[in-house]
């Protein structure tokens, strides 16, 4: 169970008599956690993030809509089709579903999907500039690589799932112009991670200004093959 937790396992369920049906406790329990997590942790506000899991080459588990991830029980994580999309157990999931899924079909070598909205991360979200060298700090070429961007596109819109799933097929991680950022992983606490990294790298961007130094292009290809190992 995650450590950022304390409330123990019976405050996940929060009472709930229903379960996600054809997927274990310890799954589901797993999920609300790295949910929590990362609230605990900055990435989100209220209902402004959203997480998925594979859960197996059909299904998906996905937080459903408008929930707010610090708070979350199972009762509100949705079952979905990976293919479509669609809602196996009647709990309506969150407007970026056809987001996760289509990542989910275009990566079949990831299981995580995160949407988050950090401070420093979706300030340059919201910049015009393209050029910034995310390559500060060692983690962003090891563990994330190329940064993608994708465009301003209305939130829930299949354009928007359409423009990022592009973006994601050769990318780890990208910002979404004026809205927030997405990040692929094969587990849970690689997605959390790779969030909090990024989001170090765009505090250290905007504080230190013009005397941010990056790594150099050598180093970040050195790091970005350790990291393919």
């Amino acid at each position: 169970m995650w450590g950022g937790d304390d409330r123990g396992t019976a405050d996940l369920w929060d009472g709930q008599s229903t379960m996600v049906v054809g997927v274990s406790q310890d799954v589901v329990e797993r999920f609300v956690g790295a949910c929590r997590e990362a609230q605990r942790r900055g990435l989100l506000r209220c209902s402004s993030g959203n997480l998925s899991q594979r859960v197996d080459g059909e299904r998906m588990l996905v937080t459903a809509t408008r929930s707010w991830l610090g708070r979350l029980t199972a009762a509100d994580v949705a079952l979905c089709r990976i293919d479509d999309g669609a809602c196996l157990d009647g709990r309506r999931p969150t407007v970026e579903v056809n987001l996760h899924a289509g990542i989910l079909r275009a990566r079949p070598e990831i299981d995580v999907v995160l949407h988050f909205q950090s401070p420093h991360a979706t300030t340059l979200a919201c910049c015009e500039s393209r050029d910034v060298n995310f390559f500060v700090i060692p983690e962003i070429p090891f563990y994330i690589g190329p940064i993608g961007r994708v465009p301003y596109l209305t939130p829930g819109s299949q354009e928007l799932a359409d423009a990022v799933v592009e973006v994601m097929r050769n990318h780890n991680l990208a910002l979404m112009g004026n809205h927030g950022q997405v990040t692929v992983a094969r587990d849970l606490d690689h997605a959390i991670q790779n969030a909090e990294f990024f989001e170090l790298a765009c505090q250290i961007i905007l504080q230190g200004g013009r005397s941010v130094t990056p790594l150099s292009d050598e180093a970040a290809r050195n790091l970005r093959a350790l990291g393919a190992v």
